[in-house]
């Protein structure tokens, strides 16, 4: 078989990319292209085992199957544009590579604060080198640290500052309750204690106006004027989509980039998105394109998106139902851990205790139209042992669009 494959994106989605189209039969050539100069790693430990100095970064490597043993690998360098009708993608260094097939797995990047003041002690964690970095300035005696974001990166950075012993952790968001945007209001308040009763602050329902300081951060002024001292701040905002290079190519990129149902992209079939970039809709649920930044979902979508290319590749039949991962999540804070299956946020307006107390160990589901359509526990062990029990149910269940 002849013809090449480009991934664009080294991360987890381009590896399993590759994997996957080993897998479906493609034996042509597969080049990925990633702007990092690592193999690719599992990310989320960065803000947890690596930050807190538990894991070297050595350990987070993956190792591709043997499968995909011939993949060529393009690491540290960027892919610019694309001309999708030419099936040409442009490189940093000026190469125009051309392609038979293209998986989208650009991935995303950090949002940043466009606030005024200094840059200097302002910092993400999203690479090895963010990790590293932060990991430096937090084991510095008597450092002040403000977290912009209560999501789940905000909340696992703020648990593992205190963890290392720093005495001054604020976290500072616009909403009522950490993490209230994906889990609701019942948790949110559960995990705000917890929190709180381990040494966090807080400073909710306000939003970041400035930075203080010359060169060096000194202080985080909120919107109400008030000044947080702070010698290190952690940006934990939110993401921003690498779709920049696919421009020009009439392509919706609002949020992502856009499939159909087999993740292919434009009304190419030679074109595929797999990730965290990818804008899919879930047969499972209600068919709404939507982007899903879980750690599952970079296997789930390559394994489709591979089925779907190699199929075209080849010309073989590849009779695929349409799309259908039950996502799934967990994010470990302090000496407990979040644990979830489907999808809660299609089910904030009907959250109910399964089992536990909020104050324990809990166990909540969420419920559309009287349907559970996700599953979140908050505890130790048996509370996420708890939410896998309620795996095989969400499976079973009729699609919300039946």
């Amino acid at each position: 078989m002849t013809g090449r494959v480009v991934v664009a994106g080294a991360s987890m989605g381009g590896l399993r990319a590759a994997e996957q189209l080993r897998a479906a039969g493609w034996t042509g050539a597969i080049t990925v292209i990633g702007d990092e100069p690592h193999m690719p790693y599992n990310r989320p430990p960065l803000s947890k085992e690596v930050l807190a100095g538990k894991a070297p970064f050595e350990s987070l490597a993956f190792t591709p199957k043997a499968a995909a043993a011939d993949v060529e690998w393009r690491l540290g360098t960027k892919v610019v544009a694309a001309r999708l009708a030419e099936r040409t993608v442009e490189l940093d260094d000026g190469e125009a590579l051309s392609y038979d097939g293209l998986v989208v797995a650009t991935g995303m990047r950090p949002r940043r604060l466009g606030c005024p003041g200094p840059l200097k002690g302002r910092h993400t964690v999203r690479t090895p080198a963010d990790a590293q970095g932060l990991r430096d300035e937090l084991t510095r005696p008597g450092v002040r640290v403000v977290v912009v974001g209560a999501g789940f990166i905000g909340c696992e950075v703020a648990a593992t500052a205190v963890g290392l012993g720093v005495h001054e952790v604020t976290v500072v968001d616009p909403l009522p309750l950490p993490m209230v945007g994906p889990l609701g209001e019942l948790l949110g308040r559960a995990l705000l204690k917890r929190h709180q009763e381990r040494g966090v602050r807080f400073a909710l329902g306000t939003s970041v106006a400035g930075f203080e300081g010359d060169e060096q951060v000194t202080g985080v002024v909120l919107g109400d004027g008030t000044v947080l001292p702070a010698d290190v701040v952690v940006e934990s905002v939110g993401s921003v989509a690498n779709v920049e290079w696919l421009q020009g190519n009439g392509l919706d990129l609002s949020d992502g980039v856009l499939t159909c149902a087999h993740l292919t992209v434009g009304g190419r079939p030679d074109v595929v998105a797999v990730g965290d970039v990818a804008r899919f809709p879930n047969a499972r649920y209600d068919g709404v394109p939507r982007r899903v930044e879980h750690w599952s979902i970079p296997t789930d979508t390559a394994k489709h998106a591979a089925r779907t290319l190699a199929a075209h590749l080849t010309g073989a039949r590849a009779d695929l139902a349409p799309f259908a991962p039950l996502p799934t999540f967990w994010s470990d804070q302090h000496d407990f851990r979040l644990q979830s299956f489907g999808a809660p946020l299609l089910g904030l307006d009907d959250v109910r205790v399964l089992d536990g107390d909020p104050d324990g160990d809990v166990l909540v589901g969420y419920h559309t139209d009287d349907l559970l359509v996700g599953v979140v526990a908050l505890g130790g062990h048996s509370a996420a042992m708890g939410a896998a029990r309620y795996r095989a149910q969400l499976l079973k269940q009729p699609a919300l669009t039946a």
